[in-house]
């Protein structure tokens, strides 16, 4: 019996074999471009292996071919399909740079942007390097073709991604504080207020820059971010920066007497 079960499954496989190898090829003027057709059907079908077999073809046989360009552009897309998302933003920055005029450069650099962006960590406490990539690729993108169908989305994904950079830049700032190591806090927090424009983070900011210094027994740089941010922080913020700035003011003028 087991013996007829091996001998059903073969006979099965080799059916199975003998109809897609008997599958009509599609049509077109130029075995390259058959080839490239092939590719599409087999990504469209999700057998991405297959597919990429009949791209190293064209890679091998045609490589001046006009669809060796676009199988370059296809292997990348495939390398996307599969989640491998390093390895497709490398494919599509190759392509990028080999060719800079060709006429879906806007998608390729939007699928760059995305590939690094798919990167992202689900908390901002982790390596966010590849936000800072997808915001540089979603923002060359909006320079470079600003009424593309993609710049709603790099709009909202730029936003996202700085989101997340703002709130580990807070954290680490935070942390210096906490711990007590007011050099390394304050010239964080005089990051974020050059970098970011949020309100509430620069307000937070502005008032642990004041205290830092007054920490730091830097009394002279205390009373001089005071004159700084005082016409910049809420009136919520400014009881506190101006209670500072005082203690910071009555200590300096101790100190010169």
């Amino acid at each position: 019996m087991l013996y007829k079960t091996k001998n059903f499954l073969c006979i099965i496989f080799v059916l199975c074999l003998a109809i897609s190898c008997s599958t009509p090829r599609p049509s077109g003027q130029t075995e390259a471009e058959i080839l490239y057709k092939e590719a599409l059907g087999l990504v469209e079908d999700s057998r991405f292996l297959l597919a990429t077999e009949k791209l190293n073809s064209i890679r091998s046989k045609f490589p001046y071919s006009y669809y060796a360009t676009h199988g370059e552009l296809l292997q990348a897309d495939i390398l996307f399909k599969q989640e491998n998302y390093v390895e497709a933003a490398a494919a599509y920055i190759l392509f990028r740079d080999f060719h800079p005029k060709n006429k879906k450069l806007g998608y390729v650099i939007w699928k760059i942007a995305e590939s690094f962006y798919l990167q992202l960590p689900d908390t901002f406490d982790r390596d966010l390097t590849p936000g800072h990539e997808a915001i540089k690729y979603y923002a060359e993108l909006l320079r470079r073709f600003p009424g593309s169908e993609y710049t709603k989305d790099s709009r909202e994904k730029i936003k996202l991604c700085n989101d997340l950079i703002q709130e580990k830049e807070k954290y680490i700032a935070d942390f210096y504080f906490k711990t007590e190591v007011y050099d390394s806090a304050r010239f964080r927090y005089l990051d974020i207020i050059e970098r970011f424009h949020d309100s509430n983070l620069k307000n937070h900011s502005m008032l642990r820059v004041l205290e830092s210094s007054l920490q730091l027994k830097d009394y002279k740089g205390c009373v001089g971010y005071y004159s700084t941010y005082k016409m910049k922080i809420n009136k919520q913020s400014m009881p506190g920066l101006k209670k500072i700035y005082q203690t910071c003011n009555r200590l300096l003028s101790g100190a010169k007497s």
